[in-house]
């Protein structure tokens, strides 16, 4: 049966004016989360960082994520989450920035949880707030996953510039600070961008007609008085629910393999093949194509069966395997391989696994659950890069680190299938 014109047109027009706007948003703030990983090929050095002091750093990140991750999510849920995105974006990047400035390790790691504090709630004001306003239910895991591929595209596109800006001189600034300043100042002038850009519900968009506000706002109705139906969740209810802590432990799991993935592999794919930064950063994007390719296959694949379990954990034994070979492999050639499984593990199940919360929770409620699941994966995002830098410098191999990553990855798939299939 064909598709009902306004739900249609109110889809294609979601897609232009909440999809690829929040699209852009998370290509800048995942360009900003990873040019460190870049930078530190030639910034490590040139400021005198050991490998546990750039773990220390990368990780301290998702300390201030935690802190201010919840109360960022409820605000956003309760005023809009339009206002929210553009503070979030001008005040990261203003942070960002800076670090182009820093001189010790002091200040590496003040600027460090700054940006995390600064960035905290981005996704959960996404997933519970932006995406759930405009796309009803059915049509919400294939919206998120072409949202998603984001983290692959800024990965295709970033990786190669960044490896080429670390070898720029401007100014008199080395290529590593030339990388943060020139990748800061999008997310300030996108921050200003999205004010315009966005709204905050149907009700309030003025690129809709009449009938298609109603049409949305009649559906995000519907499916808040069918989820109260089956039970109505307050904010405490769902923080202590048992499914949203598996989430947690779930995606901390999850992030301490993802992050530990994502900010170590250009060091140790430059150790392992002493290549230039710029080929270093070609090789990812080849990765990270990969990976964007496997994101669009799963997420229609999920929705096209109505599964998410094993669309998420077959992903995460897949990332596992590409850690651990990679822990071994001693050819450049044979590690990008390993490097291409891990990319697709860790990515492209991501659209698949924030469509689950919402099949059981609406509102604050949603809002803060994923606020939580987040905040509780992120630590993930400390533990895996302070890691890998720690057992870097004290065993002088990344082999140990990555048996690690591997198991951490392999054990958020077992508990992944542990999930209900479906919540409502």
């Amino acid at each position: 049966m064909s598709q009902d014109p306004v739900a249609a047109s109110a889809s294609r027009k979601a897609y232009r004016h909440v999809v690829l706007p929040l699209f852009v948003v998370s290509t800048i703030a995942y360009l900003d989360r990873v040019n460190i990983s870049y930078a530190a090929l030639t910034m490590n050095r040139a400021l005198g960082f050991e490998p546990q002091v750039f773990g220390i750093g990368a990780g301290i990140f998702f300390a201030g994520y935690f802190l201010f991750e919840i109360p960022g999510a409820l605000v956003a849920e309760r005023y809009g989450p339009r206002r929210w995105l553009a503070r979030i974006m001008i005040s990261w990047g203003l942070v960002s920035g800076l670090m182009a400035f820093m001189t010790s390790a002091a200040e590496f790691y003040l600027l460090r949880f700054l940006l995390g504090a600064a960035e905290a709630s981005l996704y959960p004001v996404i997933y519970a707030s932006s995406i759930p306003r405009f796309f009803p239910a059915g049509e919400r895991a294939r919206a998120i996953a072409v949202l998603l591929t984001s983290l692959q595209f800024s990965g295709v596109v970033g990786a190669p510039l960044a490896g080429w800006l670390t070898s720029v001189s401007l100014f008199g600034l080395a290529g590593w600070q030339v990388l943060f300043l020139l990748e800061a100042a999008p997310a300030v002038v996108f921050g200003v961008i999205v004010l315009f850009w966005m709204a905050d519900s149907p009700r309030e968009a003025r690129w809709l007609s009449a009938a298609e506000q109603a049409y949305l706002a009649r559906q995000r109705e519907q499916e808040t008085a069918a989820l109260a139906a089956v039970r109505r969740f307050t904010i405490l209810e769902a923080l202590r629910d048992r499914e949203v802590l598996k989430l947690g432990a779930t995606y901390f799991l999850w992030i301490t393999g993802f992050w530990g993935f994502s900010y170590w592999t250009p060091t140790v794919l430059k150790e392992v093949s002493g290549w230039s930064n710029a080929a270093i950063g070609r090789a990812i994007a080849v990765a990270m194509l990969v990976s964007l390719v496997a994101a669009l296959y799963t997420g229609h694949s999920s929705s096209l069966r109505n599964e998410k379990r094993w669309h998420a954990a077959a992903h995460m034994f897949l990332a596992a395997v590409g850690m651990a070979g990679g822990a071994f492999a001693r050819d450049p050639w044979l590690f990008c391989g390993f490097m291409a499984l891990a990319a697709v593990g860790t990515y492209a199940p991501m659209a698949v696994w924030w469509s689950y919360p919402t099949t059981f929770l609406s509102g604050m409620a949603a809002a803060g659950a994923i606020g939580l699941v987040n905040s509780l994966g992120n630590l993930g995002g400390f533990v895996g890069p302070y890691l890998t830098g720690f057992v870097r410098q004290t065993t002088g191999s990344f082999s140990l680190a990555m048996l690690y990553l591997a198991l951490s990855l392999a054990a958020a798939g077992v508990l992944i299938l542990t999930l209900p299939k479906d919540r409502r």
